[in-house]
């Protein structure tokens, strides 16, 4: 997951041609970032799946666009204040912080208190069944699923959890989503791909965008330069 990040620093650099197209990548030993739009070799994975035509570019329901969020996700007193759990849970299970707090941002608006009407709660949006199995048999036994749920902190952790165990059993994070998002039991019914549920495929788009957007900001300047496959572009630190 910390290498999608990548992404961000490429989307200026690519053809304008290119821009709908799948981002493969990887950063050297010299911290340079190599990219091309196909795994050129072993050393590639994908760091950026093209939008298809078509595609909305916020989540049906949903009335703010993804700049608007972004600059609210800069100011807004309550995203700070689930800053240190984000931390907490990407310690405890390796789920990047901004990745949380993309999700977190579509799922509730960072509406602690929020329950939807098919029963998902707090900022994560997780049902009580969904949380009971990513419950350790001594947090089980201490006290109700629902009370883990409506606490912030254990939420994100909860959350934290589910995606880790998504992705790891999905292999990325894009599936790991529409997993989330419309049910373990729709992505096998596609064969592991993407549902063609436009909803599913709005959110895991929002969410991604809103994460590379974040990690951004968070990691800029790790790469020194950008080397795309075939002409070779250099970004210098802090050149976007």
């Amino acid at each position: 997951m910390k290498s999608a990040w990548l992404a961000c620093l490429l989307i200026a650099a690519l053809p304008a041609q290119a821009a709908g197209n799948d981002v493969w990548g990887y950063v050297d030993g010299a911290g340079v970032a190599h990219v091309a739009d196909h795994a050129v070799d072993s050393r590639y994975s994908l760091v950026l799946r093209g939008r298809e035509s078509g595609e909305a570019d916020h989540v049906p329901g949903k009335t703010m666009t993804r700049s608007k969020l972004l600059t609210w996700l800069e100011f807004a007193p309550e995203v700070k204040a689930a800053q240190p759990w984000l931390r907490e849970a990407e310690l405890a299970t390796g789920v990047d912080a901004e990745l949380l707090k993309a999700v977190i941002t579509v799922e509730s608006g960072y509406k602690g208190d929020s329950v939807s009407p098919r029963g998902a709660v707090g900022l994560m949006q997780i049902t009580p069944a969904t949380a009971g199995r990513y419950l350790t048999r001594e947090e089980t036994a201490a006290r109700p699923v629902d009370d883990y749920l409506r606490d912030a902190r254990s939420n994100v952790l909860i959350g934290a959890r589910m995606l880790a165990d998504l992705s790891r059993r999905f292999g990325g994070m894009h599936l790991a989503l529409a997993a989330w998002n419309a049910g373990e039991g729709r992505v096998r019914q596609s064969g592991g791909q993407m549902p063609e549920i436009a909803e599913t495929r709005s959110h895991v788009h929002m969410v991604l965008e809103l994460y590379w957007a974040l990690l951004q900001q968070r990691q800029l300047g790790r790469a020194r330069e950008l080397r795309l496959a075939g002409p070779v572009v250099s970004v210098e630190p802090g050149a976007h």
